[in-house]
């Protein structure tokens, strides 16, 4: 099994008293998260916990009722989406939103934006597409991948922003066990490249390759955190979140 990166300590964000009310109900309340530099965090919890409303939160999606969010020591909460990816600060989606008209070169040139025209290449994103297999795929309309191509181009996507935290939310969705274990490997080794993931995932053969450190969301709150081996054994998680008396 690879290993994770080691994180330096160094604070890339952190989220602090978040909440967020949808019709009356409340689904991130009183948050509190942070995530160091080079971490590679899972972020686990039962369907309506608050996960993908945590995620919108953080890549600016929804605004949040109270709190702040601050990203590299700046304060981030009011500004817009694509703002924060310019800061660095990118999220690849649940349900892919490629162009699936444009070719995979074409994608590629409108996700990279600005950062197309820096000399300096960008080897995670080459790194990623030979890794993946799309390297060979730049001329194919994204809408003729298959399904599991179309979710690693939406990572490439995320990666041509040269992001310094990735967000992931369910990345292996619809997989097959193999590509589920392919992208498995891929998230390690690009954490190990000193980028900062944090994965929203419900596959626990999944969590338990890539984690790091996992925390277990909970009715909008954090429930637990710790390491796989203290979440898997910890009796509350598993009856919360595995349905085990």
């Amino acid at each position: 099994m690879p290993t994770p990166s080691e994180s330096d300590g160094v604070v890339v964000l952190h989220a602090e008293n978040l909440t967020k009310s949808f019709g009356g109900i409340r689904a991130v309340d009183h948050l509190n998260l942070t995530l160091a530099r080079s971490e590679l965090r899972c972020l686990i919890g039962p369907n309506g916990a608050g996960k993908s409303t945590l995620f919108g939160l953080l890549s600016g999606l929804h605004r949040p009722d109270t709190g702040r969010i601050l990203f590299k020591g700046e304060d981030i909460t009011n500004l817009q989406p694509f703002q924060r990816v310019r800061k660095g600060l990118c999220q690849k989606f649940q349900t892919t939103r490629i162009y699936r008209s444009l070719t995979v070169a074409q994608n590629l040139l409108i996700a990279g934006g600005t950062h197309t025209s820096n000399r300096k290449k960008n080897e995670k994103l080459s790194w990623a597409l030979s890794t993946l297999g799309l390297d060979s795929e730049h001329e194919v309309s994204a809408g003729k991948l298959s399904h599991s191509h179309q979710q690693w181009l939406e990572i490439c996507l995320a990666l041509a922003t040269e992001p310094d935290l990735l967000l992931l939310d369910e990345p292996t969705a619809g997989m097959t066990p193999e590509e589920t274990a392919l992208t498995a490997q891929f998230v390690v080794n690009l954490n190990r490249q000193a980028l900062t993931v944090l994965v929203v995932e419900h596959d626990m053969a999944f969590v338990r390759y890539i984690a790091q450190s996992v925390t277990v969301l909970h009715y909008g709150r954090i429930f637990t955190e710790g390491s796989l081996d203290e979440i898997e054994s910890n009796q509350e998680v598993r009856r919360i979140y595995l349905g085990e008396s």
